[in-house]
């Protein structure tokens, strides 16, 4: 075989050179290039989006849905912590409910394109600023929900894009009243804003604190302390007149309760350290949820005002005894849950106004079966169109686990049948005479004049 020369051998290298210094590692095509552009990214890190808006961030999982033709989307408890914008929806909502997120700032234009919305819902976030263009172009707006958040000051100006703002909720968050809110007191206290900030009140300063925004004099917001006060205040802990509170008052429902306008007024006061059914329930409340309480006693004309109550939850509160009268003015209740407390039986009367009942949720009690628990079947028996659970003995051990129908059922067989004795008045013909001349004297007598009359016993004598 023939060598080749080295001369032809270099040649032939100088020829290659210039490709082989053109492919350098990992920036060609293919596989090696895309390995190296990923590195890179990684290296370089995600891109960062603007303050401007959540543009780049992924569409919130919110459900859109559609009830006597106005629009509700919802987006309660999906962790947000920005306002989607208005595209992200395919129609224009009419309600938005973005109550149990983890929004903390409302920015000027926050709701930029969301101007057919009647109702907003933010209740139960952390809100502690809102900008005094937030809620710009919402001309059309009804309804404000913004309790139980972290809010202590407000403007005026804040309010001013919403002139048809008829139900503004502000309670439950911490209140400065100092010259900063002086605006929002007096426009607060206009007697034509009745629904607007009632049940506010101030968390301080501690000379205003528990006092209602709608009652708080303008006047002391922006008046500068006396100093010889504020000696005073550090040495008892309060200066000035503190409005005045009852020893013992029950807690109010509008406070205490979570309170969601849409679709239907829903009030949720469930794990609340409650020991008594609060006071102040609206009359246009549907469904309230008193459940994982300590309400052991339901008292006459606990619900009288919740007129239009359909659903009602009393279950796991330990409750031992049902007043009569405590649920009357519930003509509309369709369910009624007392699962899980300590009942025995329900009194006569108790259930007479349910007319409407069709749900009886009964499970987790301590039925006792003997005479008194005879008024709930009774009861069930007039009102087939009621479906009741778990009414089953307790006690006495003979009967526990058994169907209280089943038992009563039972009772009726083996009681005997007391058979009624005619009066012997009625059958004995010897007394028949003695009788009409008793009666014939007491005519005579009536007969006289009244002067003549002698004070005689009055006997009372039974006539057939």
């Amino acid at each position: 075989m023939r060598a080749i020369p080295p001369l032809l051998l270099f040649c032939l290298f100088l020829l290659l050179l210039p490709s082989i210094q053109m492919k350098k590692p990992g920036k060609g095509r293919g596989l090696k290039g895309a390995r190296h552009k990923l590195t890179r990214d990684r290296t370089r890190g995600p891109r960062r989006h603007s303050r401007s808006g959540p543009s780049g961030l992924v569409s919130p999982n919110c459900l859109e849905s559609t009830e006597s033709g106005h629009v509700f989307v919802d987006c309660q408890e999906r962790r947000l912590s920005f306002i989607p914008t208005a595209n992200t929806w395919s129609n224009k909502p009419k309600h938005l409910l973005l109550a149990r997120n983890r929004i903390k700032v409302l920015h000027d234009g926050a709701f930029l394109g969301y101007e057919n919305l009647d109702s907003l819902d933010l209740q139960q976030n952390q809100i502690s600023l809102v900008e005094d263009g937030a809620f710009q172009g919402l001309t059309k707006l009804t309804t404000l929900l913004l309790q139980h958040n972290r809010l202590q000051t407000l403007s005026e100006e804040v309010l001013i894009p919403m002139p048809n703002l008829g139900y503004l909720r502000l309670y439950d968050n911490p209140w400065n009243c100092l010259c900063p809110i002086d605006s929002l007191v007096r426009t607060l206290q206009v007697p034509s804003n009745r629904n607007l900030g009632n049940h506010a009140r101030c968390a301080k300063p501690i000379w205003l604190k528990n006092m209602k925004l709608k009652h708080v004099d303008p006047e002391l917001l922006c008046k500068e302390p006396d100093p010889a006060n504020n000696q005073q205040s550090d040495e008892t802990g309060y200066t000035g007149v503190l409005e005045p509170s009852s020893i013992r008052s029950k807690p109010d429902a509008t406070t205490v309760c979570f309170t969601y306008h849409y679709p239907q007024i829903r009030m949720d006061c469930s794990n609340r350290g409650l020991t008594e059914v609060p006071s102040g329930i609206p009359d246009n409340v549907v469904h309230i949820d008193l459940s994982h309480n300590s309400i052991s006693h339901l008292k006459a004309r606990d619900f009288h005002a919740a007129k239009s109550l359909r659903t009602l939850n009393l279950s796991n509160n330990n409750m031992e005894h049902l007043d009569k009268g405590s649920l009357t003015g519930l003509l509309h209740l369709q369910e009624l849950d007392l699962s899980n407390n300590n009942l025995t039986f329900v009194q006569h009367g108790v259930l007479e106004d349910l007319y409407f009942l069709l749900h009886l949720k009964l499970e987790g009690n301590l039925w006792v079966c003997d005479y008194s628990i005879q008024y709930m079947v009774y009861w069930l028996s007039l009102h087939p169109g009621v479906s009741p659970s778990g009414l089953v003995c307790y006690s006495p051990l003979e009967y526990a686990g058994e169907s209280v129908e089943e038992y009563v059922k039972a009772y009726n067989r083996e009681c005997p049948k007391q058979q009624s004795r005619p009066d012997q008045d009625q059958t004995d013909p010897e007394l028949w005479n003695t009788l009409m001349e008793a009666q014939a004297e007491l005519e005579e007598e009536e007969l006289e004049p009244s002067a003549l009359r002698v004070p005689q016993k009055y006997q009372i004598i039974r006539l057939s």
